[in-house]
């Protein structure tokens, strides 16, 4: 008989959401928006569907899209068409970047994070017979000498940074991006700067680090959360042009393109709606309310939540006496068909966390929280 605490192979993501999928109950694990798109996106979409937009698209991006794409970051810094890549949303970004730098510099390099880790990026690197490091901070500060040593010691060459970060909604100050970004020029490492969370902070919009004359920096971003569309698969990057036509011509033979009628409903969404300010203030202001509502059952319950900046998530500490998260997350499910994710798909040193996904409607919000308390009452 099989034992149902075994750990399953592959991502635990996928495993509690497909529990959810075969046989129902609420889905707080997986990171899927429980909210429509903008109906005047899904409008824009309708507009053109009988439109000639059903072939490939031009494989850097439609060239109205990069321009408004442009046109959106250009108060921080003047992008040029070289600089943009349209691909198949955040997570082909950081596949291209992966693999170019490791045509570049070779094997033997390892590959950074802060602990808590997002999936993607601690399990590119074993892909291509790489190294990772998940580097834990002390209080969440980092102290830059230590990290420093470590990079040297492990040859790390590729350090990857959210802000705010999934599984933790943990914003890295202007300070520390701009140390980290000194430092990968002193030391010779390169970062991703992966902005997907970058609009749905909580309190202070964070700082993002963007710099097309930088050739160690790639910033990625993604429309995928900011419109809850992410079975849209439109993203992009930005970087330098001395790396970026490298990495185009890599995706020649991976991704080709992102879906071309999605890239022209977004034009005319995008340029029509001020980049969606309104639905994306009114997408902030729900995570807000969801995750205040949340983080204070879960801490009359008895979880401790570290402070969190933005994002998608709660991120929390088990109450006292529950050391096994994965077993948490089974019995919780099993009992009560709410599915988690358990802390140690993100990191060993989290066995007793959970991650829990607020991106969902309020009355999913209460119908989870009813279940949790019945799972506390027993």
């Amino acid at each position: 008989m099989q034992n149902i605490y075994e750990k399953p192979k592959g991502s635990l993501i996928s495993f509690m959401s497909n529990k959810v999928k075969q046989n129902g109950g609420i889905n707080l694990a997986q990171g899927i928006p429980g909210f429509m798109p903008p109906k005047e996106l899904l409008n824009c979409l309708s507009d053109i569907v009988y439109e000639p937009y059903h072939q490939y698209a031009a494989g850097n991006g439609d060239p109205e899209l990069v321009d408004v794409i442009k046109e959106y970051h250009k108060q921080q810094q003047i992008v040029e068409n070289e600089n943009v890549l349209v691909v198949q949303g955040a997570t082909e970004a950081l596949s291209l970047i992966y693999i170019y730098l490791n045509n570049k510099l070779g094997s033997g390099f390892s590959t950074l994070a802060f602990d808590p880790v997002y999936e993607s990026y601690k399990n590119l690197p074993p892909i291509f017979s790489g190294s990772f490091v998940n580097y834990k901070t002390g209080e969440q500060e980092i102290d830059f000498e230590q990290l420093s040593n470590t990079i040297e010691q492990q040859n790390v060459k590729l350090i990857f940074i959210g802000s705010p970060g999934n599984p933790y909604g943990l914003s890295l100050s202007e300070d520390d991006l701009k140390q980290l970004l000194e430092l990968s020029n002193k030391l010779n490492f390169y970062i991703v700067f992966d902005a997907v969370y970058k609009d749905l902070y909580f309190s202070d919009k964070p700082y993002q680090l963007l710099d097309v004359n930088n050739k160690r920096l790639f910033y990625v971003n993604s429309f995928s959360k900011m419109l809850s569309i992410t079975g849209w698969r439109i993203g992009y990057m930005i970087c330098n042009e001395d790396n970026m036509s490298e990495i185009r011509s890599i995706h020649d033979y991976t991704g080709l393109c992102a879906p071309a009628l999605f890239q022209k409903a977004l034009v005319k969404y995008l340029k029509s709606y001020d980049f969606g300010i309104t639905y994306l203030t009114d997408l902030r202001n729900n995570l807000i309310k969801n995750y205040n509502y949340l983080c204070g059952v879960l801490t009359d319950l008895g979880f401790k939540i570290p402070k969190t900046d933005g994002g998608y998530f709660v991120w929390a500490e088990l109450p006292d006496g529950i050391t096994d998260g994965f077993r948490f997350a089974i019995d919780l499910y099993d009992q009560h068909k709410v599915a988690v994710i358990p802390g140690i798909h993100f990191s060993d040193n989290c066995s007793n966390f959970i991650r829990v996904n607020i991106a969902r409607t309020e009355e999913e919000i209460e119908a989870a929280v009813s279940e949790l308390k019945k799972y506390f009452k027993k």
